[in-house]
């Protein structure tokens, strides 16, 4: 009888410990990861748009989301700040370019991972296809090869003199070797010579336009990556300071006061994103889910000028005065 009784009595006890660790894990508020190269004030649109996608999805951070932020100053410390993320156990890291993504890739093979600007996930080995990624990663991405070609016409259009250009190349960012391979093609096309001109830090962007100057270009074209973007306002400042005109990758950086961009809506992008979270909270494995890819023939990348800071450009041959007006701006074909 007295067996009878312990037994029941542990019966109850595993069954009580059951219910706990049921109910725990039932008011357990998910946490997404932010995993991002460079300081953090400088990805603080991103961050919003990141926040409204899941709002618009109901979820309300602190109440039932939460959200860790990591930064890292330099790409080369990404990974050690990827891995703090897997310390922390996180439900999602959003990892939104291929720079942040191949230090997550990095880090974890179990965590989901989400990327909402990725060059070309595919080509970069960080998903299978696009219709199944397979593994643990999935997003949003934009074929940057082809972009780079759309962004090399657009400029010879606008300074039709153009003969040399140069190329800043983020050797950080996974994506700049099949980035720098569609360029050289597409400048051999156009009848252009490259000047390759590659970076690692901010601190190389001083020199690299002093190169350029040397090598008397008549612009440049800025392959984009975390490092283009987070230094948007010391890139315009070295173009205005050695009279080249810029192409570059993102339209904060025009905002920056950068003359000209083709690129998709980063921001927008980064919102839409938040789907993706929101499917994998709820259960989906991101093998399951297929990446979404936003080319220049979608019609939803846009080219942005800035006519009113052509004047202190120089072509080098031509007109001195950059006539921005003269170019077709707006929705690509």
């Amino acid at each position: 009888m007295r067996l009878i009784g312990v037994a029941v009595v542990l019966s109850l006890s595993v069954i009580l410990a059951t219910l706990a660790a049921e109910a725990q894990t039932a008011g357990k508020v998910p946490q997404i990861g932010y995993l991002m190269s460079g300081p953090p004030a400088f990805w603080a649109n991103r961050v919003e748009a990141l926040r409204m996608g899941l709002r618009d999805l109901g979820y309300v951070e602190g109440k039932n989301i939460t959200v860790a932020f990591r930064s890292a100053e330099t790409a080369d410390r990404l990974p050690e700040v990827a891995a703090d993320l897997v310390r922390l156990n996180v439900d999602v890291i959003f990892a939104t370019s291929s720079t942040e993504v191949e230090a997550a890739r990095r880090a974890t093979k179990t965590i989901p991972i989400v990327f909402a600007t990725h060059a070309d996930p595919v080509s970069l080995g960080h998903v299978a296809s696009l219709a199944r990624p397979g593994g643990n990663i999935t997003g949003l991405s934009m074929l940057l090869t082809e972009l780079v070609t759309k962004e090399l016409e657009i400029m010879k259009h606008a300074l039709p003199h153009m003969t040399r250009i140069g190329v800043l190349l983020t050797l950080t960012a996974p994506s700049h070797r099949p980035a720098s391979d569609a360029v050289e093609a597409a400048a051999h096309k156009l009848g252009v010579q490259v000047v390759t001109v590659p970076v690692r830090t901010p601190e190389d962007l001083d020199g690299a336009f002093a190169k350029m100057a040397r090598e008397r270009v008549n612009g440049f074209l800025a392959v984009a990556s975390p490092l283009t973007r987070a230094q948007r306002a010391l890139l315009a400042e070295l173009s205005l300071k050695h009279r080249l005109a810029g192409m570059f990758g993102s339209r904060e950086n025009v905002e920056a006061g950068g003359l000209m961009s083709y690129a998709p809506d980063l921001v927008d992008l980064t919102r839409r994103a938040a789907s993706y979270i929101d499917k994998i909270l709820k259960g989906v494995k991101p093998a399951d889910l297929p990446d979404r890819e936003c080319e220049p023939a979608s019609g939803l990348c846009e080219a942005v000028g800035r006519a009113e800071s052509a004047a202190p450009f120089d072509e080098g041959e031509g007109p001195s005065r950059l006539r921005l007006e003269e170019v077709e701006y707006g929705v690509a074909p």
